[in-house]
């Protein structure tokens, strides 16, 4: 990935060796240039010698976590702009929440397509060089001093993680229900990935669909009603036969 710059220095952080490896072996062979660690105190050596253009961090280690980690990044004035993409072998949306909250940029759960993880490195890679080559002029795209993470955009819409609310393209706040919220929270931290009825009620309700539970359906429908142009084809929140729903979007996580 050149993209006019020069070579493009990712450090892995993960305690993993095998993962470890693997990984950087597969981004080497797609002209990336990689430095590891398996534990915080190997991270903070790596980062005195060679400041990265991306951080993939592991969230389960022991000693310190990933989140914890990350928090100590968006903290020092020296790394709080640097983009870090979370790894998680956990399939639970409150990891995600917490990395994203604390400031990561993107992440991605084990096990994960090595291509897709590669896009990811790129994408923020993309938005971290053209915010430092034109400082943000929106205030979605400021990289807030907090690092907290404000808002999910997706498409032509906007979701408010303070506020719970939904805003459209003419900035017009809908209000949203806590269950619809949090159904299309998770639906946009999985996007464009198929997910079954069983994973959506393991979400909202803590157990597995029965054979005639309905109350997944009934959330479809209810955020169909407020995101699509047409709810009889809609062309966000797809059903696929015998496997769930997919939600297709253009996700961008904005502080």
């Amino acid at each position: 990935m050149t993209d006019g710059h020069p070579e493009t220095h990712v450090l892995v952080v993960d305690d993993d060796d095998a993962i470890r490896d693997l990984l950087c072996d597969f981004l080497q062979d797609n002209q990336l240039t990689t430095h590891q660690a398996a534990n915080h105190a190997q991270m903070w050596q790596a980062l005195q010698q060679h400041m990265p253009d991306v951080i993939i961090l592991d969230i389960n280690m022991p000693q310190r976590s990933g989140i914890e980690l990350c928090r100590e990044l968006r903290e020092s004035p020296k790394y709080r702009l640097l983009p870090i993409i979370m790894l998680t072998a956990r399939t639970s949306s409150l990891d995600t929440i917490m990395g994203l909250e604390t400031g990561a940029d993107d992440y991605v759960a084990k096990p994960f397509e090595p291509l897709e993880l590669l896009s990811r490195i790129r994408s923020v890679i993309r938005r971290s060089r053209m915010h430092a080559e034109n400082p943000g002029k929106t205030a979605h795209e400021e990289p807030a001093d907090s690092g907290i993470l404000r808002f999910i955009g997706f498409n032509e819409w906007t979701l408010d993680i303070q506020n719970r609310t939904l805003i459209d393209q003419s900035n017009t706040s809908i209000a949203l229900s806590n269950a619809e919220f949090k159904f299309l929270r998770f639906m946009l931290l999985h996007a464009n990935r198929t997910l079954s009825r069983d994973q959506l009620m393991e979400e909202m309700h803590g157990r597995e669909a029965g054979p005639f539970d309905r109350s997944i359906d009934l959330q479809i429908s209810r955020l169909r009603q407020k995101l699509e142009v047409d709810t009889k084809s809609p062309s966000m929140i797809k059903t696929l036969r015998n496997e769930g729903y997919l939600l297709t979007a253009d996700v961008r996580y904005l502080k």
